[in-house]
């Protein structure tokens, strides 16, 4: 039996049917109490009432919560043995054709990974920045157009837009560029597929196994076109790679970076790992970087402060360029990258996660049994535990070196703020694409920041936190001014 370190200090062994947790109705459980876009509410919510290891049920399967900052850094460290991904969303994903690095369990997640490890290197980063400077500022240039003709800026929109543009890019060599074109087949099926997956994670009877509605067979028709496409691209790649030999020891996007390491006398890799990981960049890198991003634009006009000092840092790094020209310019932005921080500790993207016991195993003091679902409250279990002031409060200062500006240190004492929040995760199965994000978060606010002024529409309803597949918020009623206009 493994055994998770019990940090909520239980005094005995208990079972998961001892644990509290709210009441339900016979049969139902709890599915009655469960609302729409507000799950992660649901549990944040009922672990303050009921402590940080509780349960609750739905349709007669029994599923812990876990809130205690500690025990999830635990089970984070023990996947992928004695933790796995929840089957079902794997199984939905594998559905949807991303047979990758997100979905694979075991030696076969150990064999992706260094596939997948080897594609998003910094260096990888750095040879794609040129294509996403040009992305940026491409981003700015059709903002101050729409600005400069009196048309309003969907800025929600535009974020989806230029992520889903970059991660293409990065992950498949390819400027589908839906930024100024809204019917690129490619991206048409790529966000159904997207919407279809996070439909069915929510859907109790897996019905399309029985019969399939004319959505579904749809969502099948997607998933075979994008694996067309992609096998295109690969096809286009290896041509490229042919005429060009030093681009297998320097890849310029991660498609190149995947054949390369695939075409490896003995890499055990095929095509399909190729195509399977190429889909699943996209699909964890473009809502995750978007919403990221809307909602730091929503935390810092809270603050005019923050505003201000971090233009002012854009300004003294890009000096007269519209966007960051060297990626080196990145790593010299402290203050967006403090804010951008707080700003994943108040609005993470994933507010949770759901890992899958393999073997019988401890969490607290608690035995769980193979195959249970263990929900790992990420931000509440930061609010919980990180010891920080004013937890409520957007304040980037205390991610800085000494918490300056009178915040608090218990974040600046930290080197790795992964260590206080969860933003990527945790542990062996920490997110591969870090660096990328954390790349491109810094393009976008940096180019913003720089070239624009924006404040929230007086009189609009409070933004809401919608959660499907990632937390997203429900609008962004930003208003937008070029500055020095």
């Amino acid at each position: 039996m493994a055994d998770t370190a019990n940090t909520a200090g239980t005094a005995e062994m208990r079972c998961v049917a001892d644990l509290p947790g709210p009441k339900g109705l016979p049969l139902l459980g709890n599915l009655r109490q469960i609302q729409p876009g507000r799950f992660h509410r649901n549990m944040e919510d009922w672990a303050r009432e009921f402590g940080p290891i509780y349960r609750f049920t739905m349709v007669r399967r029994s599923f812990v919560v876990v809130a205690d900052r500690g025990l999830i850094a635990s089970i984070l460290r023990d996947r992928p043995d004695t933790f796995r991904r929840s089957t079902r969303t794997a199984r939905m994903l594998e559905e949807a054709g991303t047979r990758g690095l997100f979905t694979a369990e075991g030696e076969e997640w150990r064999r992706q990974r260094k596939l997948a490890m080897r594609a998003l290197t910094p260096e990888v980063v750095h040879r794609f920045f040129p294509t996403l400077a040009m992305m940026t500022e491409r981003l700015c240039l059709r903002w101050k157009a729409a600005l400069a003709a009196g048309r309003a800026v969907d800025v929600l929109r535009d974020l989806k837009a230029y992520t889903l543009d970059v991660t293409i890019g990065l992950a498949m060599g390819q400027d589908i560029n839906t930024l100024e074109h809204e019917d690129n087949p490619l991206q048409r099926d790529i966000e159904f597929i997207f919407k279809r997956v996070a439909r069915r994670l929510v859907t109790p009877v897996e019905y399309w196994k029985l019969f399939k509605l004319p959505v579904d067979r749809e969502a099948d028709a997607a998933a075979a076109r994008i694996h067309n496409a992609i096998e295109g691209f690969i096809a286009q790649t290896r041509a490229r790679m042919e005429a060009d030999p030093a681009l297998r020891a320097k890849p310029s996007n991660m498609l190149e970076a995947l054949v390369a390491a695939r075409d490896e006398a003995g890499s055990g890799f095929t095509d399909s790992a190729v195509i399977g990981n190429a889909i699943t960049m996209v699909f964890a890198g473009e809502d995750t970087t978007s919403n990221t991003v809307a909602w730091l634009l929503n935390l810092l006009p809270q603050s005019p402060a923050a505003v201000a000092r971090a233009a002012a840092e854009a300004d003294s790094l890009l000096g007269t360029d519209t966007v960051a020209r060297d990626p080196h310019l990145l790593e010299r932005m402290a203050y967006l990258d403090a804010a951008t921080q707080e700003a994943m500790r108040l609005k993470p993207v994933a507010p949770f996660m759901a890992a899958e016991s393999n073997v019988e195993t401890l969490i607290g003091g608690v035995q769980i049994p193979p195959g249970t679902v263990v929900f790992l409250l990420l931000r509440q279990a930061a609010e919980r535990d990180g010891g920080f002031t004013e937890p409520a409060a957007f304040l980037p200062e205390r991610w800085l070196a000494g918490a300056e500006g009178g915040a608090d240190s218990a974040a600046a004492s930290v080197s790795d703020p992964a260590r206080k929040i969860f933003p990527f995760g945790g542990g062996p199965r920490f997110c591969p694409g870090r660096y990328l994000a954390t790349a491109e978060i810094k393009m976008a606010m940096s180019m913003i920041l720089h070239n624009f002024d924006f404040t929230l529409r007086e009189g609009a309803p409070p933004v809401e936190e919608c959660f499907t597949f990632t937390m997203t918020p429900s609008a962004l009623p930003l208003l937008l001014r070029a500055r020095g206009a």
